[in-house]
């Protein structure tokens, strides 16, 4: 399970590993968002992110509130991407521009990148909001391997001794 602020590269490094460890990688952001920006119900979502936990093993990439205690708890890897605050809105503003007009790899067809300020500002206070109530959550789980990485040289590092 990989959670982080947007822009931090939860997607890419699911990608990665599963590219390293033959596991399959899935993309909340695929789950939750239907062609047009619509998304689903949280029933749905549940439901659906219930259905890929019961595969053999899976690399699931997102935070999601509303399934996050489920993917904690049927997680044996727990990885927190907790990178600065300006290193996430640079991943998000390069992100705007790299997928500019079209739909990135990691999100449902028919949902062109986009970046707007209510994003933006969601992405700027996740380090003070968000990282706080998750370090609550993954303390509820002192038997999960969790893996914390605080900027991309500690990742590479890790990356570099799986391969």
């Amino acid at each position: 399970m990989i959670i982080g602020n947007p822009g931090s590269g939860k997607s890419t490094l699911a990608r990665k590993l599963s590219d390293l460890l033959g596991i399959p990688a899935y993309h909340m952001d695929t789950i939750f968002w239907q062609p047009g920006w619509v998304p689903i119900k949280r029933e749905k979502l549940v439901q659906e992110t219930k259905k890929l936990m019961e595969k053999d093993a899976w690399i699931i990439d997102g935070n999601y509130g509303a399934t996050m205690d489920i993917r904690l708890k049927e997680a044996d890897t727990i990885i927190l991407l907790h990178f600065s605050t300006i290193r996430c809105l640079y991943g998000i503003t390069k992100r705007r521009i790299q997928y500019h007009n079209r739909t990135r790899p990691d999100l449902t067809e028919g949902c062109p990148e986009k970046l707007d300020r209510e994003f933006f500002q969601w992405v700027r206070k996740f380090n003070k909001r968000k990282a706080p109530h998750i370090y609550e959550r993954l303390a509820n789980y002192p038997d999960k391997r969790q893996l914390i990485f605080k900027n991309r040289t500690q990742l590479q590092k890790f990356l570099q001794k799986l391969s």
